[in-house]
């Protein structure tokens, strides 16, 4: 991360080829119509809005009308056609409208309709013309579901799939994976497996493109389950199929038999590519395995393959997500001594870095970069630049950057809504959305998300559930992030009750009513609404709801996620059932700092003192480094057991190590543990040697004198407060 510092800081398969003669067809009533317009200008959205009003009507007779006779130049237009001219298809359109070639073959419409369903930016023509055929192929719905899936337009997309279904035509095997990509992008688990169904029925699962699409499914929706028992159904497996699977364990934590399927691909023979390699990589990012991540690019390169954009692209946000922001600044400099260029996925990815490190300088020394290297121009980096500047402290120039971008998309809305949101001005980020909405652009979940996250953070519920209302009678379905901000949010302010009721009430709606309101469907929980809801349990001390949580996750196959792990853990010890909390620690096999936190916490509060000193030395035995946490209550677990040596121990391995000098909360911990342990010299000492000292160390301080019954350095240590600025609490 210094050397990124002082780098940058100065000192065709649906081809349908009917016959030229096929009877020509006459005017007709169209199925459905759109809203859209063919006015190129329209500005257009990163998430349009549906063009459709799905209303199907029945076709017109056309087996006794007029037949037009084709022509050389009606085959002159099909024979462009059929050349796939994108880039000429509005002049070849003008053409056949001219001579009539939609009435000689239906194929000219069908096979039109397609070539402009590959362009977004002509996608409205695709619309206008699909409305306008009375014979429509299977070809020419899998182009249209195909562009929206590219467009992200899933209400259109389940639209033209429901009007296909309604006009009997039957999907193929090229438009089931796109449907079940629609389906896993969207969480529509329940149509997804009507497909499934489908798919079996029609035997399309001994395809395999078929059965990738089934296994990507199913483990983008969180069924590790189904996704390996497709998998093992298939009876032929490429690179994608294992590439799939090692996706699907990634997605639930489990490393391990990630990295064992990994492996087996290559005993089966099959090559692994490039993708393959950056799903292992970024799979272990995701999950904090960062020095595993660095390591298998490595790996990667002595097998013969250059990790590209890509590869650092999945490692980089893997650290953003786990908030390792220096390991993230640290790759993206590796990347480019690595002369890979970056794009603009990889600036959206490490600006937030920046922004967790709250370093405005290598953000704006980045903010140049991007400049220089003309990646400035696209929503995502702009977004980021606002969120970069927002959590810098600089809101007022995220608003200067906001209101300077001409072309806002929903991301940089969001952007500013969190800004406001997370510096706690929520008030300010609900009239953001009211202004959304007065420039014509609907906010979407990320919006209302954003919003419901600051209410439930401030303990503001009727606000919360007012906002989810409001969220479903915008046609916006709540999703798993919208419970998950609300019950971690309730959980971390106090309400766990709420939390708590909240997580049984997503999983059946009907059941619970929120305000005047009730849920659309029922949302299955993921791994963070569990670890919050056991949090909650905790709290609360409700041991029977946290052994029913605990039975939800075995079936899930969530217990070995060592997330969950670790709150299962800390719920038992907090429900005194230290013996579960050890069984639950025992049986899992990569622990992490959080899940030894947990357990040596548990030991601290059912009073088992020496277990809680055995087992961090048993955590250094095996290797795992503690954290200022693990440390922390240690010094809190010597202070009541006064036992100084060991306390004198670890003392000697902060300073070794240097763990978290920024941050003063270690020495206050040290000062408390000497001072109960009665060596007021050593805590002065501790005191002493802290250059940057907060209220929480001064506090520490003054405390110390205090239980040690010496009024007149107390007295004198608050005279000395009061000269810096500093609030006594005693």
């Amino acid at each position: 991360m210094e050397l990124l510092r002082s780098s940058f800081l100065p000192n065709t398969p649906f081809f349908t080829d009917p016959s030229p003669s096929q009877p020509p067809i006459n005017l007709h009533t169209p199925k459905f119509n759109f809203r859209a317009s063919i006015d190129t200008n329209t500005p257009t959205l990163p998430n349009p809005q549906p063009h459709l009003a799905f209303t199907a009507k029945k076709a017109s007779d056309f087996s006794n009308s007029y037949r037009a006779q084709p022509t050389s130049e009606v085959s002159h237009c099909i024979s462009l056609l059929r050349g796939n001219h994108v880039a000429d298809c509005r002049q070849i359109h003008a053409l056949a409208l001219k001579l009539n070639a939609f009435e000689v073959n239906s194929w000219v419409g069908n096979k039109l309709a397609m070539l402009y369903s590959k362009n977004y930016e002509r996608l409205d023509y695709a619309q206008k013309l699909f409305d306008e055929m009375p014979e429509r192929t299977v070809p020419t719905y899998a182009a249209l579901i195909r562009a929206y899936c590219r467009s992200e337009q899933w209400e259109d997309l389940f639209g033209v799939f429901g009007l296909m279904v309604e006009e009997g035509m039957v999907p193929d095997m090229y438009v089931v994976p796109t449907l079940l990509k629609a389906c896993a992008l969207t969480k529509m688990v329940g149509i997804g497996r009507m497909i499934h169904g489908f798919v079996i029925r029609k035997e399309m699962d001994l395809d395999v493109f078929v059965g990738n699409s089934l296994v990507d499914f199913y483990a983008n929706c969180g069924d590790l389950g189904f996704a390996v028992s497709v998998f093992g159904a298939m009876r032929e497996k490429d690179v994608v199929s294992w590439t799939a699977l090692v996706s699907a364990y990634m997605n639930e934590g489990l490393c391990v038999e990630a990295l064992e399927v990994f492996s087996l691909m290559k005993v089966n023979g099959v090559k692994r590519d490039l993708i393959s390699w950056n799903v292992l990589v970024s799979g272990f990012a995701k999950n904090g395995e960062i020095e595993m991540a660095l390591q298998y690019l490595e790996v990667m390169q002595e097998e013969g393959l250059r990790p590209r954009v890509n590869s650092w692209n999945g490692v980089i946000s893997g650290c953003i997500q786990n908030e390792y922001f220096e390991d993230a600044l640290d790759a993206f400099y590796r990347m480019l001594c690595f002369l890979e260029e970056p794009n603009f996925v990889t600036i959206a990815s490490i600006l937030p870095a920046c922004a967790g490190l709250k370093d405005l300088n290598l953000g704006r020394a980045i903010h140049g970069f991007i400049l220089k290297r003309q990646l400035c121009d696209n929503n995502h980096v702009e977004g980021s630049l606002i969120g970069m500047y927002s959590k810098c402290g600089s809101k007022d120039y995220a608003e200067k950057f906001f209101s300077m971008t001409k072309t806002k998309s929903i991301g940089m809305w969001n952007e500013m809504i969190a800004a406001y949101v997370n510096s706690g001005e929520t008030e300010k980020g609900i009239e953001l959305l009211r202004v959304m909405h007065h420039h014509g652009l609907k906010p979407d979940v990320v919006s209302y998300n954003t919003i419901l996250a600051g209410h439930a953070r401030n303990g503001q519920k009727n606000e919360a559930y007012e906002l989810l209302h409001e969220l479903v009678q915008m046609d916006l379905k709540p999703n798993i992030v919208s419970f998950n901000v609300l019950i971690s949010g309730f959980q971390q302010f106090g309400l766990s009750f709420e939390a708590l009721k909240l997580f049984w009430t997503m999983q059946s709606p009907c059941d619970g009513c929120f305000a005047d309101f009730v849920l659309p469907e029922s949302i299955q929980p993921n791994s963070i609404t569990v670890a919050g809801a056991l949090a909650a349990c905790a709290d609360l001390k409700l041991l029977s709801q946290g052994k029913e949580i605990h039975g939800y996750t075995l079936r899930c196959g969530f217990e070995r996620n060592v997330y969950i792990s670790s709150a299962l853990v800390d719920m038992y010890s907090k429900c005194l059932d230290i013996d579960s909390a050890t069984e639950v620690f025992r049986r899992t096999e990569d622990r992490n700092t959080i899940c030894w936190n947990s357990m040596i916490a548990g030991h601290v509060n059912n009073m088992q003192l020496n277990l809680a000193l055995e087992l961090f030395c048993d955590m250094l035995e095996q290797g795992v480094e503690p954290s200022s946490i693990t440390l922390m209550i240690l010094l809190l677990t010597c202070g009541n057991m006064t036992a100084l040596r060991f306390g004198r121990a670890l003392h000697g391995y902060i300073i070794k190590t240097q763990l978290d000098e920024s941050d003063s909360t270690l020495a206050s911990a040290l000062v408390g543990m000497f001072a109960k342990c009665g060596s007021i010299k050593e805590a002065k000492s501790v005191f002493d040697f802290e250059v940057k000292r907060d209220a929480l160390l001064w506090n520490a301080m003054l405390s110390a004198y205090s239980t040690n019954g010496m009024l007149n350095n107390a007295l004198a240590l608050v005279g000395e407060m009061e000269l810096v600025g500093v609030v006594p609490e005693i």
